[in-house]
């Protein structure tokens, strides 16, 4: 049956313009809300209505929009958005279902796509047992197609739709971004990319000095500060109060003879100076010599070696399961449960760490695969087309894969 399809915002690219052209060929209407500048010159689709009204007033704007237009359905990327959570809170009144893409569990070559929430908020559930009986019925997913992803096709889209927020002051005067701001985001990602040459060289060196040694160390992978997942599924409030929370436990009670190896993100912007506030507390907390910084490496490599991996809720610790790390996890995170991350509290992980279950790990990937995961990519052309063309079923069918699994 045909099916009216309302998009919200969506990831910085033509992921949208080009997944409402698919869903239009398959026979279903589709329309699209805009708040900026940028979703406007991302969609370019047709059906279209501008929202230059403010936040307070996007419940009652929905309302009327959704019985105006008939919608049976909602799609958006990042059910945490503000302009988002307005539609999510209030869907099932509303009677549509919201379809919501992220970024994928299982990358690159998956991006998530789950009905009603993600991360914190998804549908899959956190029994082990469950996983292990379900896995049965479900055939081992191999570890997917090579996907190229180059940063600067995704640069490059980023661009565009900041670009087109240019207008935002004139035609949408109430939008307020959920992100840093497009030029103090920019200006710092050039400054750091300007010094990454020199980051690199160091730490290539930092990590073959560490390797030849044989000295045992714990891993702690930063996440994007201004990321949902540390703001809204998590105790903090910034990546620079996880380094200090990692640090005094790691200090207190980890043994002398293990050092701390603190990753920054490959995309980070460059707006906290980690490495600073690193030496300071190593200061403070008398950890000279036992913490490395690192701004660049090579996380499989370093996973491969590390005793085990302290993160908030990072895909990373899906990794680190992966390679059969052991994994403490601060937040909120799908894979954190028993048999495969460590339970107890920080203090006592430096001491007795232990390993995942293989066998369970296994079977959770395969059924959060199955479940959640569409095979693509969000920005570029060949990734694009791969995952419209397998959005297509998850979006239109009565029971998300997941649901059907749940059943």
């Amino acid at each position: 049956m045909s099916r009216r399809f309302l998009f919200l915002q969506g990831v910085c690219s033509p992921f949208f313009r080009c997944l409402g052209a698919g869903l239009r060929e398959h026979g279903h209407e589709v329309c699209k809300i805009n708040f900026n500048g940028g979703d406007a010159l991302a969609w370019r689709g047709g059906g279209a209505t501008s929202y230059r009204g403010r936040i307070e007033d996007l419940p009652a704007f929905y309302a009327h929009y959704v019985q105006q237009h008939a919608i049976s359905d909602v799609v958006l990327f990042g059910d945490q958005r503000p302009v988002h959570r307005a539609m999510t809170a209030q869907a099932r009144a509303l009677g549509v279902r919201v379809h919501v893409y992220e970024e994928g569990y299982f990358r690159p070559h998956w991006i998530t796509l789950e009905r009603d929430g993600v991360n914190a908020h998804s549908g899959l559930p956190r029994d082990p047992r469950w996983y292990l009986e379900t896995a049965r019925r479900l055939p081992h997913v191999p570890h997917g197609n090579p996907l190229s992803q180059p940063f600067r096709v995704r640069a490059w889209h980023d661009v565009l739709y900041h670009l087109g927020s240019a207008v935002n002051p004139l035609l949408y005067p109430h939008y307020r971004t959920h992100a840093v701001h497009a030029v103090t985001e920019y200006w710092h990602y050039i400054k750091r990319g300007l010094q990454l040459p020199g980051h690199a060289r160091r730490d290539r060196e930092q990590v073959a000095r560490l390797f030849a040694s044989r000295t045992p160390y714990f891993l702690l992978p930063l996440q994007l500060g201004s990321d949902a997942q540390i703001r809204q599924h998590s105790r903090f409030e910034s990546m620079l109060q996880v380094l200090d929370h990692v640090l005094v436990s790691f200090a207190q009670a980890a043994p002398g003879r293990y050092t701390l190896v603190i990753k920054n993100h490959p995309l980070d912007p460059g707006l906290n100076d980690y490495a600073a506030h690193v030496r300071e507390a190593c200061r403070l907390y008398g950890l000279q010599g036992r913490v490395l910084y690192l701004e660049t490496g090579n996380t499989p490599d370093l996973l491969k070696h590390a005793r085990g991996v302290v993160t908030v809720n990072s895909t990373v610790g899906a990794s680190a399961l992966l390679h059969r790390r052991a994994t403490k996890t601060l937040g909120a995170a799908i894979y954190d449960m028993p048999g495969l991350t460590f339970q107890g509290p920080l203090d006592a992980f430096w001491h007795n760490p232990g390993r995942p279950n293989n066998k369970l790990f296994r079977a959770f990937r395969d059924v959060v695969i199955h479940g959640t995961q569409v095979d693509g990519g969000f920005y570029t052309r060949a990734g694009i087309e791969r995952a419209v063309r397998n959005s297509i079923k998850p979006l239109t069918d009565t029971l998300s894969p997941l649901q059907a699994l749940k059943r």
